[in-house]
């Protein structure tokens, strides 16, 4: 496979359009040679990936323009790479590099009095890291269990939870709800790298990364054990760990058995997010040696399960405490119901029972604990800045739990925060009467009562956030498998996604507007303004269009330079103005391929 010659110009210029063909056309070679068994090829594709000068220039503007952290320093402060450092970092790019220690900080636990370890990795060591997950991630896709859901590209905690929710809708089973104590930390670094089976080189590499040592303020502490979270390359590592779970399980049951002369379905149903995972089963004896059998295999890895929070339950009947159980930050669980609300069975007959998921109490405690803390910061703030606070916090919650029965509980936080709204306005103003700080702060412009501003700030309502049902990734597909169609509607209905940016994603047909490339799992898509509002651009869909970080960037500086020829009176001859800087929405190629 040819790759991009090294350029002689700026990194602006490089054919992003090409490189980015060129690098995933590898990765679905390395895709399609393992699927079908061929260990040499991948081998040799991985090799030629590792060496790609696309490669490695993606890899560089993966981690030092569009990575949320890049602004973020490891042990050596190097940060915020300018142009000419990007292209300096690709030259330097080579898998005999010595790994340099992580820089170690702490984070808060969500939901506890914990903190979580982070390693933040060099630049330099982030973007290899990033090349050789290029290499590593196709073929570990080919190989990763259907019901592994967390660090996988085209895969979320929705997907997770519907096969849940598929699995037990029809039967009440038994649950094994389990957690796997410190995964990150204690996994045995030997097992993982046998289990890695990757050529000397980069085994080599992933070694070093491991055991480069961990620098906590001013003394550096030896990695003997476990994986550095923080780098690009720790989720993928992790997961590879816990590969094969999922198979012991299921494999140490047979697939029927006969009972009362019918047969019946025995493997149980095990689904993973990360280092959480369930395993479903309608007999209590069966979970009981599941959780034998998990145990026995997450020794030999130098793990174990957290015994505080793993438990045996049931979805429909107490057992050890009340039915259902949390997961991801819902609660599932089956309620018995009358004949009008029941569901059915594959022969149309009453199950006595309906299956709900819906926020978990912890997580509308957290929710509601953040808009408190939202409240007393902005106190005496105006009431745009409140609004401007609350509604990212509101729209975000209200989106994750959209896809379960979540009405009565968005009902209920709406109620609460309009007490916390009602309270907020009346200490503004304790001499007021009411209806004149109604109409101060409400508006009624849409048919109903609205905090909103007189110049249009409008305050979002979580009973607003419609309950759409999540349709799970099918069975073991992975974007590497080229089927743009279908993964691009998919990330398009993404329960998470921003309204503007879902409809915008469904009129460009799942394209960048500037570089015409598809929007893959990963990217980050941002709304930029066809005309800016500078000048004169309306907040409107006819002047939006979404783009790649990256390709905002450029756009941006197309825009910037683009007025400051309008003030110098010399226009670029590319870019004569700001309306042929802005691409067309709908333009199927974006800019065009620069070797046509």
């Amino acid at each position: 496979m040819s790759t991009v010659s090294e350029p002689m110009y700026e990194w602006k210029n490089l054919p992003w359009r090409k490189i980015e063909r060129q690098v995933f056309k590898l990765q679905k070679r390395i895709y399609q040679a393992e699927r079908r068994g061929d260990v040499k090829a991948v081998h040799r594709l991985q090799r030629l990936m590792t060496k790609s000068w696309s490669a490695k220039c993606l890899a560089v503007r993966r981690v030092t323009q569009d990575n949320q952290g890049k602004r973020t320093a490891g042990v050596d402060g190097v940060k915020a790479l300018t142009p000419p450092q990007r292209l300096v970092l690709t030259k330097r790019l080579k898998l005999k590099a010595k790994p340099q220690p992580v820089r170690r900080t702490w984070i808060p636990k969500p939901g506890t009095d914990e903190k979580r370890p982070l390693g933040i990795t060099t630049m330099q060591d982030r973007a290899l890291q990033t090349l050789v997950k290029f290499a590593l991630k196709p073929e570990w896709e080919a190989k990763f269990e259907p019901n592994s859901y967390g660090f996988r590209p085209g895969r979320s905690c929705h997907d997770a939870v519907a096969a849940i929710f598929l699995a037990i809708n029809k039967q009440p089973r038994y649950v094994l709800d389990a957690d796997i104590a410190k995964c990150f930390d204690r996994i045995n670094q030997k097992r993982l790298l046998e289990k890695l089976a990757t050529y000397p080189t980069i085994r080599r590499l992933v070694k070093g990364w491991l055991q480069a040592g961990v620098m906590d303020g001013n003394q550096l502490f030896p990695t003997t054990e476990g994986v550095p979270q923080g780098g690009p390359l720790s989720p993928l590592l992790a997961n590879v760990a816990l590969h094969g779970l999922e198979t012991a399980i299921r494999s140490a049951f047979p697939t029927q058995i006969v009972h009362e002369g019918k047969r019946q379905r025995w493997q149980p149903t095990v689904v993973r997010y990360a280092d959480d995972f369930v395993a479903l089963h309608r007999n209590l004896a069966a979970v009981e040696e599941i959780q034998r059998i998990a145990t026995q295999w997450l020794t030999d890895m130098g793990l174990e399960l957290k015994p505080s929070k793993t438990r045996i339950t049931h979805t429909l009947m107490e057992y050890n405490g009340d039915p259902g159980f949390d997961f991801l930050g819902f609660h599932i669980q089956q309620y018995q119901v009358g004949k009008t609300h029941s569901g059915c069975n594959r022969q149309g007959d009453l199950l006595g029972f309906k299956t709900l998921t819906r926020p978990s109490d912890k997580a509308i405690q957290r929710h509601s604990q953040a808009i408190r803390e939202i409240f007393q910061q902005y106190r005496y703030a105006p009431q745009a800045a409140l609004i401007a606070q609350l509604n990212p916090l509101i729209q975000g919650w209200t989106n994750y739990y959209s896809t379960g029965a979540s009405s009565h509980n968005f009902s209920k936080m709406a109620n609460v925060t309009y007490l916390r709204l009602r309270r907020w306005a009346k200490r503004r103003h304790p001499n007021w009467p009411w209806k004149r700080v109604v109409r101060e702060y409400w508006r009624l412009e849409t048919g109903h009562w609205d905090f909103a501003t007189r110049n249009g700030h409008r305050l979002f309502k979580h009973t607003k956030t419609p309950i759409i049902r999540h349709t799970k990734v099918q069975g073991a597909r992975s974007p590497y498998d080229g089927d743009w169609v279908y993964w691009a509607t998919r990330l398009g209905r993404h329960p998470e996604l921003p309204k503007r940016v879902a409809i915008l994603l469904h009129r460009q047909e799942g394209k960048c507007a500037w570089c015409g490339l598809y929007f893959k799992d990963g990217d980050l898509p941002e709304i930029d303004h066809i005309l800016p509002k500078s000048q004169g651009g309306k907040e409107s869909y006819t002047n939006w269009q979404l783009l790649h970080r990256h390709c905002h960037d450029e756009k941006t500086a197309r825009d910037n330079q683009a007025v400051q020829g309008t003030h110098d009176k010399s226009l670029s001859t590319e870019e004569p103005d700001a309306e042929k800087s802005a691409r067309p929405v709908l333009k199927p190629s974006g800019r065009g391929d620069p070797f046509a």
